[in-house]
């Protein structure tokens, strides 16, 4: 390949590719939210101290806050996420920000945010606000003419359901044009993450084995050791399914599962993941097992009698000519027994058993772990033979990869490409209505949620929801050395 080839080759799939249309002005609805304190704050810190960030910030929420208090804000919150250890960038930062108090439903809101964006001609609308929101605030935007060349950045969740999710859809495409609405799944912006779709990609040995002939099954978990902290109001509106599975676990699994794109580019990326949800079976009540810590109906907000999900665990098939037969075990849960999140591709056992400590009757067959977090790795296991004359070995990880720490944080990185226009790591219309059409049957239709201890690995149910083939793999509570 000649040099200009090779550049255009990076440039395809370079997600800060330059934009001549980046956004001059960021909106942030929702500015005095939770999450604009836990994680929006840190990461617009972050951009202006790498030079990303030089335009109006324009905060809006219903809180009658002045400047001053939204610029303490700012700055708390920065400092609980850690040193503010570049004053000049800080004080940039602070110095452009702006507040608008108000109403959503009022048109008087939407005319003075219009006063505060001022000569900005291609504002970003970011929506860090209750989905119940999205619709109103969108509409607001478009009723005041704010729309023209803008741009909106819509938080998960992306609806609740097939239903809602195309209502949504419906609303924002009447406003803004199809590549102007980002939907944010803050889990695609995760280096180890990423790093899936340039691992399977970048490597020609692990294309042979990875389909139906040579895997057994996939299993993915996403642990937390904690609850709901505080956040009781909104869990009950979500649960486990709607918060982690549907969106965050469904992305993982097609990045693990999809077909090679047709051409370089994100574009095709994105087609191809959409084929994988296209692919999947609708679920069943009993291709799921809820759970529910005890103590979770205790939580503020929280119903006495609630039914809602903490801890879910769900088996999925994908109808493809790759992974036709091969289950996918995927499961989430709050007040589990460590926070990890982990992937283990388990492959099929030799076609004939030569020696008698081989795997499965010697424990856990060969496979390939990829741990996401806290540390992120990427290991094989294969068995290696003991030294002496007797045909008997020990099964050991082979290392990759060890765990890289990338100095920028996803929402950094999701905002920076907003605001730049590049919409490869955000999620296609097309693909959240698929992935919500295969989880559509269960919302409704599913078994009671079953109680399990907290610092447990959740109700023993889900053990039998993978025992035919499998057994889960419990991420280790180490740091996620080789094991």
């Amino acid at each position: 390949m000649q040099e200009g080839a090779a550049a255009q080759a990076v440039k395809a799939f370079d997600h800060k590719a330059a934009n001549p249309k980046t956004a001059d002005a960021l909106v942030i609805f929702g500015v005095t939210g939770d999450l604009a304190h836990k994680m929006v704050f840190p990461a617009l810190y972050a951009m202006a101290k790498r030079g990303n960030l030089s335009v109006p910030v324009v905060g809006v929420a219903g809180s009658k806050w002045t400047l001053a208090q939204l610029r303490e804000r700012a700055t708390d919150s920065i400092k609980q996420a850690g040193a503010i250890d570049d004053q000049v960038a800080l004080d940039r930062l602070l110095a452009q920000l702006r507040y608008v108090g108000g109403d959503y439903n009022d048109p008087a809101t939407f005319k003075a945010l219009k006063q505060a964006i001022g000569k900005s001609a291609r504002p970003a609308y970011y929506l860090a606000i209750p989905p119940a929101l999205f619709g109103p605030v969108i509409k607001g935007l478009g009723a005041a003419g704010l729309v023209d060349q803008a741009r909106v950045i819509v938080e998960k969740p992306f609806g609740r359901d097939l239903a809602s999710a195309r209502e949504l859809n419906d609303v924002a495409r009447s406003v803004f044009a199809d590549d102007s609405i980002f939907r944010i799944d803050h889990y695609l912006g995760k280096e180890a993450i990423m790093n899936l779709l340039y691992f399977r990609f970048a490597n020609s040995f692990l294309e042979p084995i990875w389909n139906r002939n040579y895997i057994a099954s996939v299993q993915i978990t996403l642990a937390e050791d904690f609850g709901v902290k505080g956040r009781g109001a909104f869990y009950e509106s979500a649960g486990c399914l709607r918060d982690v599975i549907q969106n965050h676990l469904f992305q993982v699994v097609a990045l693990l599962a999809m077909e090679p794109p047709a051409y370089q580019g994100f574009g095709g990326v994105h087609t191809e993941k959409v084929k994988v949800f296209q692919a999947m079976s609708p679920l069943g009540p009993d291709d799921m097992v809820r759970g529910q810590y005890i103590g979770y109906r205790s939580e503020p907000g929280v119903a006495q009698d609630s039914d809602v999900e903490t801890f879910c665990a769900l088996r999925l098939q994908i109808n493809s000519w790759r992974w036709a037969g091969v289950p996918w075990y995927l499961r989430s849960g709050k007040c589990l027994a460590t926070t990890a999140a982990e992937i283990l591709v388990e492959l099929k056992p030799p076609p004939q058993r030569l020696f008698d400590d081989a795997a499965p009757l010697g424990g856990r067959p060969n496979y390939v772990r990829f741990r996401l977090s806290p540390h992120s790795a990427t290991a094989f296991a294969a068995r290696v033979k003991r030294a002496g004359q007797n045909f008997i070995g020990d099964q050991r990880e082979f290392y990759l990869q060890e765990g890289q720490k990338s100095d920028e944080r996803p929402y950094e990185r999701l905002l920076t490409d907003a605001m730049a226009g590049n919409g490869g790591l955000f999620t296609r219309e097309d693909a959240v209505e698929a992935a919500w059409a295969v989880v559509g049957p269960v919302l409704t239709n599913c078994h009671p949620a079953i109680p399990y201890e907290q610092g447990s690995w959740g109700p023993q149910e889900a053990d039998a929801l993978i025992a035919p083939t499998s057994q889960w793999c419990n991420p280790d509570t180490d740091d996620g050395s080789p094991r």
